[in-house]
């Protein structure tokens, strides 16, 4: 009787062996696999609380780390669905190491499409992709001001919270593509000088920005990690760039 129960044992331990086999080669032939659009994303590390007041005494500026928002993810999923079919991949990255292009040293001459090319060729020396598509942030000067604001984050302008003041979002990004093996910037075709930046942005980048109640307004600026109404809202502006801008960048492929 000994030899019957076996034989009705071995079965069973063999049948869930390939299951397990065939569950585990699809993310090693991802990882493994060719990769056509390396992703680098350098945004989602922090969130801009700006407030602008009718003189300088009432600006105020704070940066809020958001690594939990996954912002960074983000963006690799929005190139992936602007790209169906293509092997992207995302890029890891130490994230000091672009602090050269978004915290430089003041100088009187710099070039900062040469300090973003340092940047991307020493992140992706070994990623052996064919493209690398960069999202950074952007400075953009606020309407009727001389006043900046940069990468994603809220804007309050005016007085107090009633009807004299308003609160906003912005998603001020720049997308680079850069050539795999010479690492240099691809101008598409309707560039027409400027920076890629400017050509993959447009006016979009710079349109009114999002509206949002006064009261979504963090106080202090370091609650709007904890805000589930500015990450949501956020991720959904930056959503809306970011595909009207990819499906320009991508409109020939």
């Amino acid at each position: 009787m000994t030899t019957p129960s076996t034989a009705t044992v071995k079965p069973a331990v063999k049948k869930p062996a390939p299951k397990a086999r065939v569950s585990a080669k699809p993310p090693a032939a991802v990882a493994s696999g060719p990769c056509q659009i390396g992703v680098i994303s350098a945004v989602g590390d922090e969130f801009v609380v700006q407030r602008l007041g009718l003189t300088v005494f009432g600006n105020e500026y704070t940066e809020v780390p958001i690594e939990g928002w996954g912002i960074d993810d983000l963006v690799v999923a929005r190139v992936r669905a602007a790209l169906p079919g293509t092997a992207v991949k995302k890029i890891a990255y130490p994230r000091a190491a672009f602090a050269p292009y978004d915290h430089p040293a003041p100088a009187l001459f710099r070039n900062s499409a040469n300090i973003l090319t340092g940047i991307v060729r020493q992140i992706a020396a070994n990623a052996g992709c064919e493209r690398y598509l960069v999202v950074t942030k952007l400075n953009v000067q606020v309407d009727g001001t001389n006043q900046n604001h940069r990468g994603i984050g809220v804007l309050n302008r005016g007085i107090g919270s009633g009807a004299l003041s308003h609160t906003s979002l912005f998603a001020d990004v720049a997308v680079d593509i850069f050539d795999g093996q010479t690492f240099a910037i691809e101008k598409k075709p309707f560039y027409f000088g400027g920076s890629l930046k400017t050509a993959l942005l447009g006016e979009f980048g710079r349109d009114p920005l999002s509206k949002l109640d006064n009261d979504a307004f963090p106080e202090p600026a370091t609650a709007a990690a904890a805000s589930a109404i500015l990450r949501d809202h956020t991720r959904a502006w930056l959503t809306a760039v970011l595909d009207k801008k990819l499906a320009i960048s991508f409109k020939k492929e």
